[in-house]
């Protein structure tokens, strides 16, 4: 599930000096001499013969990325391979939390003068990063290496939060959507089709079903992620066209508050508040509580093995639709940071591009979940046998027909804060209307747009 740019993390930003460090050299001249003279002679000439072999040291970068376990065992494998597979610079990866906890270290170490040259960034906050200049625009990089980079061939629906104001500041690495994970086990033991839901209606109906057997239809946080793709399939939109306005107390963004308040107040679903809400879906589903979960494609490898030792059969799905499908974009993007040298800047590309090639992208598809970024990842046979072999993985891609860009508003993190807050308020307070919290939550955000 991704995570947000908190109020905390925005208040951060901005201004720096970055140091830069110069070195020196020596040398030395031996004329024509005779014994222990000759011999010293030598011995300073093999000296200067092994300082000109030796080889020059590697430019090194840092590079800092969210989340562990599956995520990070193949970060940290990409890295070593990187690192091994050239002789002019070294990567250091370190982990540094979630994409909250990220993204307020890359902003408090770039105040500092000692930001990361490459960083993963959620999606989401490309904009924020960019317009404050902490971020190195790609455009020049990718032009000059354009027939190695093959800029065309990444999945144009995963390229909407790569361009801010027209201008090219990432390259789409971990990118994910949110996909309907079903417990097939507790369907078929419920007499319920396992190749439904595929509609909010079947929904409803199936979680009527499962709570007769003492089961929940579902625990879902109410994350703004999920609702986002809610407000999509209901034929809505987060914000004005121009951004300057939100839109999401609209019927059509009201629509998907009520359904999950009545399914929660029916007791049909559950959903959890608080830091731990998401851990809690994951538990309900491994323990077979909930026979279902909205949750990451990125979480497709790490659950079929929960699912495989807890004994049961996990297929996913789309998200159920409304008037239509629709989902949201997610994951991060690999950045440059902009106060770095022009050495390190090119070790940050050569990093970038090594990091989201083809093979890397089938790589890390792969062993975690997350989409392949590429077309020639998809189409090759590689992948096409994966595919076959386990379904499960192939959902979020073919979703991506229905997928829309995030918005990527410099307010847009504070606004997000308070959506979450209003549908939790709306679903959790019995006489609070969807409607009444979602403009309360609207006129503040309407002023934060307009900052």
């Amino acid at each position: 599930m991704v995570k947000k740019l908190t109020g905390l993390t925005l208040s951060i930003m901005m201004t720096t000096v970055l140091a830069a460090c110069g070195a020196a050299n020596d040398s030395a001249n031996g004329g024509e001499t005779t014994g222990a003279s000759s011999n010293a002679a030598a011995n300073v000439n093999a000296n200067a013969n092994e300082t000109a072999s030796a080889p020059a040291e590697k430019i090194k970068i840092k590079y800092w990325y969210a989340f562990g376990e599956k995520i990070e065992e193949a970060k940290q494998h990409l890295v070593q391979e990187f690192n091994a597979s050239q002789d002019k610079y070294e990567v250091v990866a370190e982990h540094q939390g979630n994409y909250d906890d990220l993204h307020a270290k890359v902003q408090a170490a770039f105040a500092a003068g000692d930001a990361p040259a490459v960083t993963d960034l959620e999606i989401a906050s490309t904009g924020v990063f960019a317009r404050s200049g902490m971020l190195q625009e790609l455009t020049e990089y990718a032009e000059r290496d354009k027939d190695e980079l093959q800029l065309d061939d990444f999945n144009k629906g995963l390229m909407g939060n790569a361009y801010v104001d027209g201008k090219l500041f990432g390259l789409p690495f971990m990118r994910s959507t949110p996909i309907l994970y079903k417990n097939v086990t507790m369907l078929k033991e419920a007499g319920l089709d396992p190749a439904g839901p595929k509609t909010w209606g079947e929904l409803e109906e199936y979680s009527r079903v499962l709570k007769e057997k003492g089961k929940l239809g579902m625990t879902v946080p109410a994350d703004i992620w999920f609702y986002e793709g809610l407000v999509a399939q209901s034929g809505g939109q987060m914000l004005s066209d121009d951004g300057k306005s939100v839109l999401f107390n609209s019927p059509e963004g009201v629509e998907p508050v009520a359904f999950w308040k009545k399914l929660a107040t029916e007791k049909l679903i559950k959903i959890p508040v608080g830091d731990e809400a998401g851990a809690t879906a994951d538990k309900d589903f491994a323990n077979q509580l909930s026979a279902f979960k909205f949750a990451s494609t990125a979480g497709v490898t790490g659950t079929l093995e929960i699912a495989k030792a807890n004994g049961f059969e996990m297929e996913t799905a789309f998200m159920p639709s409304n008037k239509s499908y629709g989902v949201p974009t997610g994951g991060c993007q690999l950045v440059m940071t902009s106060k770095s040298s022009d050495e390190e800047k090119e070790a940050a590309w050569a990093f970038i591009k090594f990091m989201t090639t083809k093979e890397n992208t089938i790589y890390q598809h792969k062993h975690v979940g997350y989409l392949p970024t590429r077309m020639s990842a998809v189409e090759s046979e590689e992948m096409q046998e994966h595919f076959k072999q386990f379904p499960q993985y192939k959902v979020a891609f073919d979703q991506l027909e229905y997928a829309r860009p995030r918005p990527m508003e410099t307010a847009y993190p504070e606004v997000a804060k308070l959506i979450r807050e209003a549908i939790e308020k709306a679903i959790l307070t019995p006489d609070v209307e969807p409607k009444a919290a979602l403009d309360e939550a609207a006129d503040k955000a309407n002023k934060l747009l307009a900052k």
